[in-house]
């Protein structure tokens, strides 16, 4: 039998996951952060990134709805109010369609999700149903994929910057509000998952949420080099870029 490990044994394990699996590994990262990308492969990954961004809220309110106790529910809906925002025009749906919008891309476009990979709807709405479906402690250790995140935004937006003459620091904006959301949600779902996880079998089950959670990062970003990199092939109905029509 798998041994009951203790809460630092547990978490050690997570953040083992995120050493290993966690999409700041995957070679379209490191092109996009290396400033090895064109404007158009940029375009499309701010694009298809639109749609995973939209979908949080909706996981959100979907786990929200199965929690019976009150003070978590409240926890939990401050990352409604942080990517929706209190009105319109605020929140972090509406700064990553500032960085489309900085891109060049048509926010009616961006919205309508039309031009989005296949390979990402599959992941984005499978992760949607993994939280709506699963057990709430495999919900909540799903989103641990945030332990991970601080370090990633840093590289992305000093990495973009220096790389980029199309891109400045309003256009990454989005990425400032997550340094300190971020880490405030990831460390009250660790201490959810270290409490609520007391078998075994419980322990195992918040250790591969959150490796399912990395599957669906990473297989985003397989989308995205597949179609934008190599070997290149855009699936009929998605978006290609401007330079990719220039003979």
């Amino acid at each position: 039998m798998t041994p009951l490990l203790s809460p630092s044994e547990l978490e050690q394990r997570l953040r083992r996951i995120g050493a290993e699996r966690y999409h700041n590994l995957h070679p379209f990262h490191k092109l996009l952060h290396g400033g090895r990308l064109t404007r158009g492969q940029v375009q499309a990954w701010a694009l298809n990134r639109y749609y995973y961004q939209s979908c949080i809220p909706l996981k959100d309110a979907a786990l929200m709805s199965r929690v019976e106790d009150p003070a978590i529910r409240r926890e939990w809906r401050r990352r409604l109010v942080d990517h929706d925002g209190e009105a319109e025009g605020e929140g972090g749906i509406a700064r990553w369609l500032a960085l489309t919008d900085g891109l060049g891309l048509d926010r009616a476009y961006v919205v309508s999700t039309r031009g989005i990979l296949p390979g990402t709807r599959f992941a984005v709405e499978a992760y949607v149903r993994f939280v709506r479906e699963r057990s709430l402690l495999e919900a909540i250790a799903s989103s641990l994929t945030e332990l991970f995140s601080p370090a990633i935004i840093s590289e992305r937006v000093s990495g973009m910057l220096a790389g980029y003459d199309f891109v400045s620091e309003n256009t990454l904006a989005y990425f400032n509000a997550r340094l300190t959301q971020a880490p405030r949600d990831s460390d009250f779902a660790l201490a959810y998952v270290k409490r609520e996880a007391r078998t075994p079998e419980r322990q195992q089950a918040a250790l591969d949420a959150l490796t399912f959670k990395c599957d669906v990062l990473w297989s985003q970003l397989d989308a995205l080099h597949y179609a934008y990199v190599s070997p290149g092939h855009v699936p009929p109905g998605a978006f290609v870029p401007a330079e990719a029509g220039r003979s």
